[in-house]
């Protein structure tokens, strides 16, 4: 016979709770951000048991249902994109708890790259999330090389999670 606690997470299973959920979330006004977004979530997928969402917007209610949150900025006149400011403000105004969840960020920049930083300080600050750092920086067009250090970013938040487990 299963102990109590079983049976409890036996709905859990066949809903496929149990599986670790990544959100990709980005901003990208050239594309290059984007770039960057979309082989951090291959790697996340590509890292085992992993349910990724990539996604350029989220509302924040949303934001709870996730175990890892990366988030891609790009830094413009050495600031992150108002969208993402957004998000927090309205996060932190609704009492959304992120405490304890996995984030990490990484971004596009021309010639000083902040914004990852900002989303980190936030997220480890004011959200008592637990950061992965540092954040990947990319100048300018992400070439390849930096588009396979992004897939080993990708798994590097896909491997945490499993190894919270």
């Amino acid at each position: 016979m299963l102990a109590k606690s079983s049976y409890d997470l036996f709905p859990k299973i066949l809903a496929g709770d149990l599986v670790p959920k990544i959100l990709v979330l980005y901003y990208s006004r050239s594309g290059n951000t984007e770039k960057m977004a979309k082989a951090v979530a291959e790697g996340a997928k590509n890292a085992g048991n992993i349910e990724v969402e990539l996604n350029y917007h989220v509302e924040v209610d949303e934001l709870d249902k996730f175990d890892a949150i990366v988030l891609g900025a790009p830094t413009y006149h050495h600031d992150m994109p108002i969208d993402m400011k957004k998000l927090f403000e309205e996060a932190a105004e609704k009492g959304i708890n992120l405490k304890g969840k996995v984030c990490a960020a990484f971004g596009s920049y021309g010639w000083s790259g902040e914004a990852p930083k900002f989303l980190l300080e936030i997220m480890k600050n004011k959200f008592e999330m637990q950061v992965i750092e540092p954040p990947l920086l990319a100048k300018y067009v992400p070439d390849e090389n930096m588009l396979g250090m992004c897939r080993d970013f990708g798994k590097r938040v896909s491997e945490t999670l499993m190894h919270q487990a």
